[in-house]
């Protein structure tokens, strides 16, 4: 879910929101906290494994696409622990040659990264926070990796409803979307609670005692999010939903309405 470019320093008494993501994907980098947190969140939300599954699968088809399209940068803000196929892996299948940041401000996070990844030299691991994304996209580093000159792929998977109102979510957008030329793109996927909006509180109250709150929204709030992007085709959608490679999902769950939106939109 990426939270963990919002979270703060380490601390084992306090559930983390990435190391909780970890263990909704079945890792093992995660304590007995998080996973106690983790626990109370399914009670709420028992599909919330499928959902964080599919995010993961929409990251590998959204950078095989960005790859199509001829991308060959890419600045995933918010990534997480690492895991299988992540942003570079599959960036350097499509597209060989294509250069990754990833950033995060998670302790452990930035040290599992660049303990994995300090002998790739396509790849860049750098602190940040997606609530100053002016730092961020101003970094000397970043900007020594990735050409700005030229189009960027960035990605906001599952980390925008870690961001409350009163931070600005459409103004961090708006910011990273001025610093990047025109043929840039940008993937985001957003939790939405309009199938079960009676669920959110609860899960609201276990993410305010963890190191990131999650905010409840519905999908017209998520919408204004991919404003001023040409989308790709299907728009839009849920993650299942997004250029699928196959049909795998129970008729149950194809029925249901808007529970985890995402899309790729192109910055003309």
């Amino acid at each position: 879910m990426n939270p963990a470019a919002i979270g703060g320093g380490f601390n084992p008494n306090i559930p983390n929101a990435a190391r909780m993501y970890d263990y909704f994907l079945g890792g093992k980098d995660n304590l007995p906290v998080d996973r106690e947190a983790a626990q109370q969140v399914l009670r709420y939300v028992p599909e919330v494994p499928i959902g964080i599954r599919e995010n993961r699968a929409f990251l590998q088809r959204a950078v095989r696409y960005l790859a199509g399209q001829g991308i060959r940068q890419f600045l995933d803000i918010g990534a997480g622990l690492p895991t299988q196929r992540n942003v570079h892996q599959v960036a350097g299948e499509y597209a060989p040659g294509a250069r990754t940041v990833y950033v995060d401000n998670d302790p452990q996070v930035l040290a599992h990264a660049r303990a994995l990844l300090q002998d790739s030299p396509l790849v860049l691991v750098v602190e940040g926070d997606l609530r100053d994304p002016g730092r961020i996209m101003d970094d000397p580093d970043v900007r020594a990796h990735l050409d700005f000159s030229q189009p960027i792929a960035v990605l906001l998977l599952a980390i925008v409803h870690f961001v409350p109102d009163s931070d600005d979510p459409v103004g961090i957008i708006a910011r990273i979307k001025e610093s990047l030329v025109p043929g840039s793109h940008l993937a985001l996927s957003h939790v939405v609670i309009d199938e079960r909006p009676q669920a959110a509180p609860g899960v609201e109250r276990v993410y305010q005692s963890a190191s990131a709150p999650f905010v409840a929204r519905m999908s017209d709030e998520v919408t204004p999010f991919f404003d001023g992007l040409e989308l790709a085709e299907p728009g839009i959608v849920n993650l299942h939903e997004w250029r699928p490679d196959t049909h795998h999902f129970t008729p149950r769950l194809e029925q249901v309405g808007a529970y985890f939106l995402c899309g790729v939109g192109r910055i003309p």
